[in-house]
């Protein structure tokens, strides 16, 4: 009897392993699943660091995302010669924002946008410039980011099946332009959600990915990566936002001080202006002693910088410059000195605001004869990024 109930015993306890066996395997890709947006795949992340490298020396041309310009897609501020100047001052790379959900909803449809844009793909590549096409102005937020995850995703499909065969050396997917202050959860469901459905789509394109808060730096150095291997994690960098947007009137009284220079100087330092008391613009007022100089500027890049080291993954930051109604000319060639100074011994890509408009680096029409030598000297390459 005790033999035979040991042998029950022994094919009972089989019977419970093959079971449990089983039951794991069946609730493993579950697992995964939920895990997909913090645990890496494991894949190889080279092709992403390679093309991170390669986004150096870049600019910004404001155009397809001017939304307040009734005649944006009559005009076209990217001639021949504009490529040639921007090639002859060194820039690789071109940045383009594209203001999709304005123009879908256009009597006209998004075909005469998707013109525009393949005339400057083709530039772009006849030049060889590397190209970056940016989702700019989505309406995401805490309320509506499951409908406006869907629409930035039915976009992103139309995007990658019309370019889907240019290579990923060459064109880059920046998949929503300055996401707004929200949830920082929700926004990571949907950039997690974005990046799948375009996977899917365009398996080898590197997809540049930023946080909440309009790309900013602190919200990033608290985001966690997502699991895609083949994304670049951008950020804008305007510190001290005091400084580089003084005078901006679309951002409101804080910003209302002007004549502010860079770096630091007690002895010209304006008086603050009524308008910015009892606003962010009073706090940063009395802060400017401390961040208007070229350490804070590396030391807040710093911050990013480390938490890419972290995640080991690659970064770019997609915008920096001056305002420039208001900054004297000087302050803003020492400030975009400071920044590309500070980004290339922080081994970081950096692709300046903007090439004609009210941050323009020219002082007139874009020419050499209207760059400054001063933004000449900011300019200058220097050592390339390892």
């Amino acid at each position: 009897m005790k033999k035979t109930a040991f042998k029950i015993t022994q094919f009972n306890l089989k019977l419970k392993t093959i079971a449990l066996f089983f039951l794991i395997v069946a609730i493993a890709p579950a697992a995964k699943c939920n895990n997909a947006k913090t645990n890496p795949i494991p894949q190889s992340r080279a092709v992403a660091f390679r093309r991170a490298k390669g986004l150096d020396n870049g600019i910004s041309i404001s155009w397809l995302e001017q939304t307040w310009n009734p005649e944006a897609l009559k005009e076209n501020p990217l001639k021949n010669t504009d490529f040639q100047l921007l090639k002859k001052l060194g820039f690789k790379t071109i940045r383009l924002p594209v203001a999709f959900e304005f123009y879908q909803a256009k009597p006209g449809g998004i075909a005469p946008l998707l013109s525009r844009i393949d005339n400057v793909l083709a530039q772009c590549r006849r030049y060889r410039f590397k190209l970056i096409i940016d989702y700019h102005y989505g309406e995401i937020n805490d309320t509506n980011y499951t409908s406006a995850t869907q629409k930035a995703i039915n976009t992103w499909l139309l995007i990658s099946k019309r370019y889907g065969k240019v290579s990923g050396d060459e064109l880059f997917f920046e998949i929503y332009n300055e996401p707004p202050h929200m949830d920082p959860a929700k926004w990571k469901d949907a950039a997690y959600n974005i990046t799948t459905a375009i996977r899917k789509a365009d398996p080898d394109r590197t997809l540049l990915v930023g946080a909440s808060n309009y790309n900013s730096i602190y919200e990033l150095s608290r985001f966690v990566r997502l699991s895609d291997e083949n994304i670049i994690y951008t950020f804008h960098f305007y510190e001290p936002f005091f400084f580089t947007h003084q005078g901006a009137a679309w951002v409101g009284d804080q910003v209302a001080t002007t004549g502010v220079a860079f770096p630091y100087n007690e002895k010209n330092f304006p008086q603050l202006n009524p308008k910015a008391k009892n606003t962010w613009g009073e706090t940063n007022y009395y802060q400017y002693a401390k961040d208007g100089n070229e350490q804070s500027v590396k030391d807040k890049l710093g911050i990013v910088k480390a938490w890419g080291d972290k995640y080991v993954v690659p970064l770019v930051c997609t915008e920096f410059g001056v305002y420039n109604k208001y900054a004297d000319l000087d302050s803003r060639c020492r400030y975009i000195k400071a920044v590309k100074t500070s980004l290339r011994a922080l081994k970081i890509p950096g692709i300046l605001w903007d090439y004609h408009t009210n941050f323009s680096i020219f002082t007139g029409p874009p020419s050499e004869a209207h760059l400054p030598p001063c933004m000449r000297d900011a300019l200058a390459p220097g050592k390339p990024t390892k």
